[in-house]
């Protein structure tokens, strides 16, 4: 790869995020553009300068946390690609994340060359995959995002899939849908095999990829 790979950072915690800053540059095919501690100084930044390639984005930090300033970024700039980086590795914080507009998803204690190739990964296919965000899916979804379409589910699994992509827990959606938790159970299953997935994650991406759900779902 020849191009540089322009990268922004946005992280509340200083040290981290000059280790972050100094691993970055220190990878021959990337230069940091921006490097702050919140997500509102970042919205600043990109209004007034140089838009980057990539911006990685922490969750939790002060006057716009990373959800927001995920939504943000894709309202007003949607060619920018989003990598969440976080100590974080729950489910819904994933999710949250991906709805929000994230491509991929990476922890902090992630090796150095696991982080290059999330951010080449984000740069050139707009998605990065982990065990975190299954592979899989993700490679299906980008080059066939129509292979399961939606005629081919009913009301019910394409109500459950909406659902999936909110914060409820599965036991929730079935109190919400009226029907019971051995039924949601086998919605799940049944998705999972139909659509060749094996995580809830992997719902939510199918959902958001084929216009199922939305970001304001």
């Amino acid at each position: 790869m020849s191009e540089q790979i322009k990268i922004a950072l946005a992280d509340d915690h200083n040290l981290f995020r000059k280790g972050m800053e100094e691993l970055i540059e220190d990878f021959d095919n990337m230069e940091v553009l921006y490097s702050v501690p919140n997500g509102q100084e970042l919205i600043n930044k990109l209004s007034s300068g140089k838009l980057p390639d990539v911006c990685l984005l922490d969750i939790n930090m002060p006057e716009l946390n990373g959800f927001e300033t995920a939504r943000k970024i894709k309202e007003q700039w949607p060619d920018i690609k989003i990598l969440a980086v976080s100590v974080y590795d729950s489910e819904f914080n994933i999710i949250g994340m991906l709805r929000a507009g994230a491509g991929g998803y990476i922890l902090k204690d992630a090796q150095p060359d696991a982080l290059r190739k999330a951010i080449e990964g984000i740069y050139e296919n707009g998605f990065y995959h982990s065990e975190l965000v299954t592979g899989k899916i993700l490679h299906r979804l980008i080059s066939q995002p129509q292979e399961v379409t939606t005629t081919q589910l009913n009301e019910k699994q394409l109500e459950f899939l909406k659902l999936c992509c909110s914060e409820m827990t599965y036991r929730e959606i079935a109190d919400t849908m009226g029907i019971s938790h051995r039924t949601i159970d086998g919605f799940r299953d049944q998705l999972f095999e139909k659509l060749n997935i094996k995580s809830r994650t992997g719902l939510v991406m199918y959902a958001l990829k084929t216009g199922i759900a939305t970001l304001d779902t």
